[in-house]
């Protein structure tokens, strides 16, 4: 029964499974209840009862709770005919389960016929609920023996504990790796010593979901190295988690790569209760937050302000006739913890030596970084401290045109020439998608013929993107290192801050990939493949592979965690793993730091990056793949829905990704005839991949443009909040806030959406459906161009003919009003077609797309006016309908050829010659 189930209702993860099944029981057992006694209808709900017990100990099994004595409980109502009791029970640990309540109540883990068994017991007795998690025992012991390892560890508890844990124990190494893929609860892992390998637990219904296990062959080492081997494989699935050893191995026969492996080695013979305290200890470091700590205790403090900020300690607001409704609204802990002070127990963020130093290294550990910074005023911010840290003036960045505006404008300021890099563009949705790596390569060995590769300073790529265009970040940086073996790289994550913590995402992450990459490139194996690899070249063939004794790992990444995280808005970070930082790019870097950062930073918004990195460290594996499940489901709800479908598409892989970037062949993540496509293998090979959280509705069938439906529907009438539109699409994106409820709602709005249209169509006139048609027409068949980059003026080229353009020259040379002129944008055309060359003189940046089109210096195309005429979008920056197109007056251009010829020659000893 429950197999069939599984088929024709199929599930993204077991997450998604478990508490389906768990409301399937409920549902039976409560339907039992009102069976008559030897009825047929009792004889069919037990049997499904039946069924779905069995199933549901094959995935209980993997927690501590509801868990297995759960599940003997369960048994034993159902064999003794107490179907109320049963009934009961299965409510109580439904509501429990999908609550999240368990997490705060020990003894409903640790269920047994001596507990408690109810949440509210739990409360009363002990007066506050206490976090929850749950210990992963790793050991090949009896019944007997798991009962007492339980009983002894329950006993060491007290009431003054911050926290409390329950005990899932399993007895081999292909469980244990399942309860951490399953199991979001584990929070420490203990393993003892020789495990075996193989499972006995692994049942069809869950052998879709642990293919990162089945993959894995370990089974012909000895049992003696297993428990090391799975110490590593914990850093690679769940980096987050505590882990120890116990073994009987003397300090000397031990590896220096299993000691350094976990948090702590213990030996079979010392005492439980050490074991007990280093666990609530592990806990309790990555529960601390610094500077948010800081920041309450000195809130509590009776102070004196004589400094400036009347609005702290809220004593200009509360105290105020007209303003005091705004204190009521914040709340006074908002101004009680307002202030300009640095010392008091807090801290500078331009120089910090107490709680903000902490908590950075905290989440630089949190993050995989070398180095962490906090960032107050956004990711913008951010990606211009990185530019100017890293690049110097005439210095060659390869950048890819369409990435954020702070980086065009990161360029201006540094002085650094770009060479611009277009995305394969996907025009039936007005949209870009990502820069192939054959590009990027081609431009590098452009700049090595040309002689100018020792520019080449910086790779800068969006990963991901707004529409969740992810790369291979490990193959474009091994490719790219071949041929430029100390590429520094900047990896704009601003909208992955999140990828970290989960499982497939956290391999295409800059963090993960610079530790790898850099052990990889240190090893004998790396060097002897890599020595292998140049003996079997052809002359003049470019090597894949970078050379072991030049390469440099130096990779930096920007995060907007407030955009995928908890933080308040605005709240970001720099990660850095690079291994020149200090040598290199310290000092740089912190100047650059101190020339952005206001040395007045908010410090709410300090206190919620402190927190949110605990969040993360603490339930992010769990968060982050909900999120993901939640998108799955709208895809999937969306995609079944025939009313829905009528009218709506979400956009898939194949609708991104052209063929050429998937060698794996994916097509879709879901299907309504298979159910969900396997992503892993995808994951580990194609060159670009869809982030499943960014769910693109294609609305072409609508009648209705994207600006409009975001405006009239989904914002007028359902209050639905969106950040991106194309001419047929709007953007949907799920994040660790997303709740089931949300997305119940957002299918709601839909389905009345489409109700809506059917009443509105059936209502209109011959002449009225003959322009319905007409929209919808121009919506799907009329496709704007989406223009490349055209080029730099040759005024403006560093070097002619080479890429790589003099974008801060332009950009100031437009400062003085004479240098520039106003052209209609309906007359380009007819004046281009004269033989006269249009160059912009600032940045024409469209929203949406919200890239520029222009940059400073670049020749005007006669697609980029096709492009711009075309749009209907309600803002266009740097471009004013009233005047035109601002252009550079010819005559300027012509004085400028003469700084030109000079070269790449240095702006300064330009006009110094001209002189």
């Amino acid at each position: 029964m429950t197999q069939n189930k599984t088929k024709s209702a199929p599930y993204y993860n077991i997450g998604q499974l478990r508490v389906d099944y768990w409301n399937q029981l409920k549902i039976e057992t409560s339907e039992l209840t009102r069976c008559h006694k030897g009825s047929v209808n009792e004889k069919t709900h037990k049997l499904k009862i039946k069924e779905l017990l069995k199933d549901l100990k094959g995935v209980e099994c993997f927690f501590a709770s509801p868990g297995k004595e759960r599940l003997h409980k369960l048994d034993k109502a159902f064999a003794a005919h107490e179907y109320a009791s049963l009934s009961h029970l299965v409510a109580e640990t439904t509501k429990q389960l999908v609550g999240d309540s368990y997490k705060g109540n020990s003894d409903f883990v640790d269920f047994d016929e001596h507990s408690m068994e109810s949440a509210e017991e739990h409360d009363q007795q002990n007066s506050v609920r206490k976090n929850h998690f749950e210990v992963l025992f790793v050991d090949n012991i009896s019944e007997q023996e798991e009962h007492t390892l339980k009983h002894s560890l329950r006993n060491l508890r007290s009431h003054s504990d911050k926290f409390t844990y329950g005990v899932v124990v399993q007895r081999s190494f292909q469980d244990a790796m399942i309860s951490l893929l399953f199991n979001h609860n584990i929070q420490a892992v203990v393993i003892r010593y020789a495990p075996p390998y193989h499972s006995s637990k692994i049942t069809p219904l869950i052998k879709p979901y642990i293919e990162e296990v089945t993959k894995l062959d370990f089974s012909t080492k000895p049992e003696t190295e297993l428990g090391p081997i799975m110490g590593q494989l914990i850093k690679q699935f769940r980096p987050e988690l505590d882990s120890y050893y116990v073994t009987d191995t003397s300090l000397g026969y031990l590896k220096d790569s299993t000691i350094k492996g976990f948090r702590r080695i213990f030996y079979q013979t010392e005492d439980i209760q050490e074991l007990h305290l280093t666990i609530m200890r592990g806990i309790a470091e990555r529960y601390e937050t610094p500077f948010f700590s800081a920041l309450v205790e000195y809130s509590q403090k009776p102070t004196g302000v004589f400094h400036a900020m009347p609005i702290s300690r809220g004593n200009s607001v509360f105290k105020s006739r007209w303003i005091n409704d705004f204190g009521d609204f914040y709340g006074r802990n908002m101004f009680l913890a307002e202030t300009s002070a640095t010392t008091g127990g807090l801290d500078s963020l331009l120089q910090p030596t107490g709680p903000l130093k902490k908590a950075q290294e905290m989440a630089r550990d949190a993050y995989g970084s070398q180095h962490t910074f906090f960032v107050t005023n956004g990711t913008s911010t951010a990606n211009k401290i990185v530019m100017q840290a890293i690049v110097q003036p005439e210095d060659v960045v390869l950048i890819d045109r369409d990435c954020h505006k702070s980086h065009h404008y990161g360029l201006v300021l540094a002085g650094a020439y770009p060479v611009y890099l277009d995305s394969y563009p996907i025009e039936e949705y007005s949209m870009y998608g990502a820069v192939p790596l054959e590009q990027i390569k081609s431009r590098l060995l452009q700049l090595k013929e040309a002689g100018r590769l020792d520019k080449a300073k910086m790779l800068l790529l969006t990963n991901c993107t707004f529409d969740g265009l992810v790369y291979n970040v490990e193959r474009v940086m091994q490719e790219v290192l071949a041929i430029k073996p100390d590429m520094v790289f900047l990896w704009d994550e601003a909208w992955f801050a999140f990828a970290g913590f989960a499982n497939n995402y956290k391999q295409r992450t800059g963090m993960v990939t610079a530790k790898k990459l850099y052990e990889k490139y240190n090893s004998a194996k790396y060097r002897k493949q890599y020595n292998d690899h140049i003996k079997g070249l052809n002359n003049g063939d470019q090597s894949l592979l970078p050379d072991p004794d030049k390469v440099k790992i130096r990779v930096y990444a920007t995060q907007s965690t407030h955009k995928t995280l908890s933080s308040f808005r605005q709240g970001s970070m720099i990660h850095i793993w690079d291994e020149d930082f200090r040598r290199k790019s310290e000092n740089t870097f912190l100047e650059a730091y101190m020339t952005h950062t206001s040395t007045s930073p908010n410090y709410q918004m300090l206190a919620s990056l402190d927190v949110g990195r605990r969040q993360v460290q603490l339930e992010g594996f769990e968060l982050v793949e909900k999120s993901i499940e939640m998108a799955m489901v709208l895809r999937a709800k969306v995609t079944d829905n025939p009313q829905l479908s009528k009218y709506f598409d979400v956009l898939t892989v194949h609708d991104f990704i052209p063929n050429k970037y998937r060698e794996t062949g994916l097509k879709e993540y879901y299907s309504k005839n298979e159910g969900w496509s396997r992503m892993n293998e995808a994951w580990e090979k194609d060159e670009f991949v869809l982030d499943p959280t960014k769910i693109t509705l294609y609305i072409g069938k609508t009648g209705v443009d994207g600006d409009t439906f975001k405006n009239k529907y989904l914002m007028d009438k359902f209050n639905i909040q969106i950040n991106k539109t194309s001419r047929n699409t709007v953007l949907f994106m799920t994040n660790i806030g997303t709740t089931r409820g949300s997305i119940t709602y957002l299918t709601n709005a839909l389905l009345k959406i489409a109700d809506e249209l059917d009443e509105e169509i059936k209502s209109l006139s011959d002449k009225e459906r003959e322009i319905r048609d007409k929209r919808i027409h121009s919506l799907t068949k009329e496709v704007p161009p989406l223009p490349d980059f055209s080029y730099f003026h040759h005024s403006f080229q560093a070097v002619p003919g080479v890429p790589g353009g003099n974008l801060r020259e332009a950009y100031f040379l437009a400062y003085d009003e004479e240098n520039y002129e106003y052209v209609p944008l309906n007359e380009c055309l007819s004046v281009m077609g004269t033989g006269r060359k249009l160059v912009a003189s600032t940045f024409v940046i469209p929203y949406p797309p919200g890239f520029p089109v222009l940059v400073p210096g670049q020749v005007v195309s006669n697609e980029i006016i096709n492009f711009l005429t075309v749009l209907d979008v309600s803002e266009i920056h740097g471009y004013r309908s009233d005047l035109g197109l601002r252009v550079f007056k010819e005559r300027i251009l012509d004085r400028h050829k003469i700084t030109t010829s000079m070269g790449g020659m240095s702006i300064g000893k330009k006009k110094k010659q001209l002189i």
